[in-house]
């Protein structure tokens, strides 16, 4: 397969379609740096995966500036996973190994070996092809960080597609 230029491909389609350049999101600043409070094989790690992950029985995502997310149970098998996303052909490799694009066997691996404290009970989705930044820093943003808090997570590890 192919690498595909994504920030390329998308600047040629607003381009084409007479549209102004798309507005990729820039920091303002860099972000505090915040050291862990603890060892990291104490702490509870989070995961968010932008690859319209879902499972089977949930919801898939709506193909349009979607800025919800699933909650997905952290022991859930690897066979259940399902993708729905804009950008579909991202996900041929997904389909084929979810971990490529939602590591749950790895991560549970590394609870196992005692390298991380644990996995939240729940991981998170969401489709990452939403091209409002205004709705990804004030709906979806703010979602993801009040249930990585519920969750009681010490650590996210974001996986973008």
């Amino acid at each position: 397969m192919a690498m595909v230029e994504y920030m390329r491909t998308i600047r040629e389609k607003y381009s084409k379609l007479g549209y102004a350049p798309y507005g990729w999101h820039k920091a303002e600043e860099a972000p505090p740096w915040t050291a862990l409070k603890k060892p990291l094989s104490e702490c509870t790690l989070g995961m968010m995966s932008t690859a319209g992950t879902y499972v089977a029985g949930q919801e898939a995502y709506f193909y349009k500036d979607d800025t919800s997310h699933r909650a997905i149970p952290s022991n859930t098998p690897i066979e259940d996973l399902r993708f729905s996303h804009l950008t579909e052909n991202y996900l041929p490799d997904a389909r084929v190994d979810a971990n490529c694009a939602f590591p749950l066997e790895p991560l549970r691996r590394l609870a196992g070996e005692g390298v991380i404290g644990g996995l939240a009970e729940h991981v998170f989705s969401c489709m990452g092809a939403v091209y409002s930044k205004r709705r990804v820093e004030e709906e979806l943003a703010p979602r993801m960080y009040e249930a990585f808090v519920a969750e009681g997570v010490d650590v996210a590890y974001l996986v973008p597609l």
